[in-house]
């Protein structure tokens, strides 16, 4: 069965330079999709004495996304949330037979055992694209998800979406250059206005929490760095439905009435169309902006929508219990990308960190297990005991609101009873939480003294780059 993406012919595919099938008595090679959380936490713990592993992603580190909404502001700088993965797998960089390629797969041959990528590059390479195949005996595919957009028309070519480091950076770089530009001599005041209104598209933890961090930063920075402006700028988070559907209610109003406080406007709507300076809402409602970041969640990406693999409710590949994609051999998925078939009589998991985490640290302990038995190599594990599946348990939500405030939820669902605090002790325990699931010790003292420097100093607001 081939789930290649792109029309390759088998005559070119035949072409392609690359890594060849593993020979009898050398080690069976892993190759993995992605450098996400699960991606990450499955190359963590592999046990590279028995595997080789081959790490295909156009990205060389993993992002700690729950804190990414601090770089948008100064909270944090950029490096605190990046970990690159040749330190969460040292093998990458020192074991002979195991690499990482900056690219992306662009297709899958399943019954060849093969994955083809496409060099990431800015022209540095005397022939481009360059097209490669790598040889598998076992694939993990753990390639994430991309932003819903819904459709919406002007979405991808006005908003900014806050899932990468780069994504940050444009952001920071957007923010400070319009606090600027409306501090110039002849500007309007409804064009001030406009230029420092900032727009959030989603209420969820991730615009909740940006959010968050622009209050913080507009009341402790703008109002001392930017007197002249100070009282024009103003930030609107527009949801559909509630803010944090998914927390206790009695949170969902914690955050309603600190939002209030703190300057925060909420407005319940759902976006029509994104224009360059505005959006309209389906009540016909105009809304001007100068930033807007778009949260809405995440859906599977074309790369995944194209693969031909059986897909679970959502349109992510389709898994049984032990995370394999039941229809084809040798084949894992995980993440953001894979979901439980309908047969399996589970739901599918939410896009969460946690759940992609926990994914990756049962797909890890299960290659170590069958690797021992000598089931790593292609098409050896039909007779091998695979053990218990894999069962997800909800360790609870988090999210700060700004202020030295946060919610803490550790309900096990949404129905069911649990704690559910909010305040600055939730803050305490939000800050302790997080900077404990920093990926090394380098980042998480990299945060700690961002946190500690913010406090005393306040936000760097330095603008780099064009």
């Amino acid at each position: 069965m081939s789930a290649v993406e792109e029309s390759d012919s088998e005559d070119e595919a035949q072409k392609f330079p690359g890594l060849e099938a593993t020979k009898p008595g050398e080690k069976p090679r892993v190759v993995v999709l992605g450098t996400g959380w699960a991606a990450c936490r499955f190359m963590k713990g592999l046990d590279t004495r028995i595997y080789d592993v081959v790490c295909v992603s156009p990205r060389n580190h993993m992002v700690f996304t729950p804190l990414l909404a601090s770089t948008c502001v100064g909270t944090l700088e950029f490096r605190s949330v990046a970990e690159p993965v040749g330190r969460i797998q040292p093998a990458l960089a020192t074991s002979p037979n195991s690499y990482f390629y900056l690219s992306s797969c662009t297709g899958i041959d399943t019954d060849k055992h093969e994955v083809y990528c496409e060099t990431v590059s800015d022209g540095g390479l005397a022939h481009e694209p360059h097209h490669f195949k790598v040889a598998y005996d076992k694939l993990v595919i753990a390639a994430g998800s991309e932003p819903l957009t819904f459709g919406i028309k002007g979405v991808m070519e006005h908003a900014y979406f806050l899932r990468e480091v780069n994504h940050a950076q444009e952001i920071r770089k957007k923010l400070l250059l319009n606090l600027m530009l409306s501090d110039n001599p002849g500007i309007s005041e409804e064009e001030r206005k406009r230029l420092l209104h900032c727009v959030v598209i989603g209420g969820g933890p991730t615009g909740v929490e940006f959010s968050g961090e622009l209050s913080d930063f507009i009341m402790k920075d703008v109002r001392e760095r930017y007197t002249h402006v100070k009282d024009y700028i103003q930030v609107t988070l527009i949801e559909a439905n509630e803010i944090l559907s998914s927390f206790d209610v009695g949170l969902r109003q914690y955050a309603t009435n600190h939002f209030n406080k703190c300057g925060v406007r909420l407005m319940r709507g759902v976006v029509k169309e994104v224009q360059a300076k505005k959006i309209v809402l389906n009540d016909g409602t105009e809304v001007p902006y100068g930033l807007l970041v778009w949260s809405t969640g995440v859906g599977p990406s074309q790369f995944i929508k194209s693969l031909n693999l059986p897909k679970s409710p959502g349109g992510r590949i389709g898994v049984d219990t032990w995370l394999r994609v039941p229809s084809v051999e040798d084949v894992f998925a995980l993440g953001d990308c894979a979901g439980f078939l309908e047969q399996t009589g589970r739901p599918v998991l939410p896009a969460l960190a946690q759940v992609a985490e926990r994914e990756g640290k049962f797909l890890m302990d299960l290659f170590n297990r069958i690797g021992k038995q000598n089931g790593g190599k292609a098409f050896s594990t039909t007779s091998i005991n695979l053990g218990d599946p894999f069962v997800y348990r909800h360790l609870g939500s988090m999210a700060s609101v700004g202020h030295y405030k946060a919610l803490v939820d550790l309900r096990e669902s949404k129905d069911a009873k649990g704690i559910a605090h909010a305040g600055f002790i939730s803050w305490l325990i939000w800050r302790s939480a997080y900077l404990t699931r920093v990926v090394s010790w380098r980042n998480r003292f990299y945060v700690a003294v961002n946190w500690a420097t913010t406090l005393v100093f306040g936000r760097d607001n330095s603008r780099i780059g064009a």
